[in-house]
């Protein structure tokens, strides 16, 4: 069987993953907060995470892993949404929970599964998991290591002698460098909240401390024991949940008593054009605004498996330029091939913890030697093919040929008369239309643009 190796955070080594069992392997990934449509951002986890489940199922089968992504739907930022937009939070949270599949499905994300199989318990909501949550809750107060105060619950942190150990870093130091929220009812300043009351204009539930609802790192908590148990394989996120959401989900968990994830994994954080994505920088955008420019899923999927998942990434035109061109001329070697395995060399890279740059490295080499079955199965082991060519593929690809044939006509007169104005007059016309013209002993070769529209070709043939 291919040995997996995979960074660990807490640990801060690279080491062999050897599941708890290998006949289920478990993993929960920290989803999104449903409040609007996911940034660019937001898709590199579930890009990351996505090569790593399918990875996981190429090895130990489909049936024996579990892939487990949660949705916020119970938060302020959600609340504050719903009170300037006057909508109701269920009708917001809905909305942007089907915004988020179809956008992360058109970059080439599988759904989460149990097991296998397409379960709507894969994708659990945090609001079906409140009973779980005051659970929890009680027995950290029965273990003495919560408290109630003023309608709150909050986390004795100084209880657990391990917090701060996934960060590396100790609470007094926390506390110095940190913005934490002062309250009068807290036993100490890195106290944090379990359970916090709701007015009337806010979404709460019956418990034993009042009407109220959540705070948010309770949620992975109950939700990942509810689903994978005490203890399971892997936790992976963002590294901007590496403290506090991970240190405190590690510290509640531990302090009930489950073992919990035995694997943290955290990628980097996205740049645009080498800086901090930010609508005061103008640089901030959506995945839908990519996908409604024209810029395929696929691309986006390629640029972002350039880049190895713990360094930062840049998005960048030229990147996505690159990407699109080079994936064009991948699926047309690929395309009418029948569907193929990878190599052992592909899955190798992928098992050397996600070495997705050196798998795209080996895809160029493929490509030049030729060497479609292999290609092809690399290209549907890193999710970049399914078993159709992406359609916006073959459209480009076939949507100029009787433009081709035009040009290579002219060209071949124009070599038996020796006038080329013809053939300057075509290939001006098509430039400016946005067309890559490429002439060569081979033949005529045009590219278009991202949403080429072919009426902008009018009066060139």
């Amino acid at each position: 069987m291919t040995t997996i190796k995979l960074y660990n955070t807490a640990t801060r080594r690279k080491e062999v993953f050897e599941p708890i069992r290998a006949d289920d392997v478990r993993m929960y990934v920290c989803g999104p907060t449903v409040y609007d449509r996911a940034h660019i951002g937001n898709a590199r986890p579930v890009i990351v995470f996505d090569v790593l489940y399918r990875l996981l199922r190429h090895v130990y089968g489909p049936d024996h892993v579990t892939y487990v992504r949660n949705f916020t739907d119970v938060d302020d930022k959600i609340n504050a949404r719903a009170a300037e937009s006057g909508r109701s939070i269920g009708e917001i949270t809905a909305e942007t929970t089907q915004w988020f599949l179809e956008d992360m499905a058109a970059v080439g994300a599988l759904e989460p599964s149990i097991k296998g199989e397409k379960h709507q318990e894969a994708m659990p909501r945090a609001t079906a998991y409140i009973d779980e949550m005051i659970a929890m809750i009680e027995d950290l107060i029965a273990k003495d290591h919560a408290y109630a105060a003023e309608g709150h619950v909050l986390f004795r942190v100084r209880s657990y002698k391990e917090y701060g150990a996934l960060s590396g870093r100790s609470v007094d130091d926390m506390i110095a460098g940190a913005r934490v929220e002062v309250a009068p009812f807290k036993e100490d300043p890195m106290d944090f909240v379990l359970w916090k009351p709701s007015d009337d204009d806010t979404p709460g539930w019956d418990s034993p401390w009042g009407r109220g609802r959540p705070g948010w790192h309770i949620e992975c908590s109950a939700m990942a024991h509810e689903l994978l148990g005490e203890s399971f394989d892997i936790h992976g996120g963002g590294n901007d949940l590496t403290f506090p959401h991970h240190e405190n989900e590690i510290a509640q968990s531990r302090c009930v008593g489950h073992g919990f994830a035995q694997v943290w994994m955290h990628n980097e954080m996205l740049q645009v054009e080498g800086k901090k994505m930010s609508k005061s920088l103008g640089n901030f955008f959506t995945v839908r605004d990519l996908l409604d420019q024209g810029v395929p899923g696929e691309v986006i999927r390629f640029v972002f498996l350039g880049t190895h998942y713990r360094k930062p990434m840049d998005w960048t035109e030229k990147k996505r330029a690159e990407a699109e061109k080079t994936l064009r001329k991948w699926y047309e070697q690929v395309a009418g091939a029948e569907t193929a395995a990878a190599s052992q060399t592909v899955i190798d890279l992928l098992a050397d913890d996600l070495n997705t740059h050196g798998v795209l490295t080996e895809c160029h080499r493929m490509s030049v030697e030729n060497d479609i079955a292999g290609l092809r199965g690399a290209l549907t082991l890193v999710g970049l093919l399914d078993e159709k060519i992406p359609e916006w593929a073959v459209e480009r690809a076939y949507d100029l040929t009787d433009v081709e044939a035009f040009l290579s006509d002219a060209r071949v007169t124009a070599m038996e008369t020796k006038d080329f104005a013809e053939v300057d007059r075509i290939k001006a016309a098509l430039v400016a239309a946005g067309i890559e013209v490429q002439m060569s002993k081979d033949g005529v070769k045009l590219t278009a643009p991202p949403g080429f529209d072919r009426s902008a070709l009018e009066g060139v043939l």
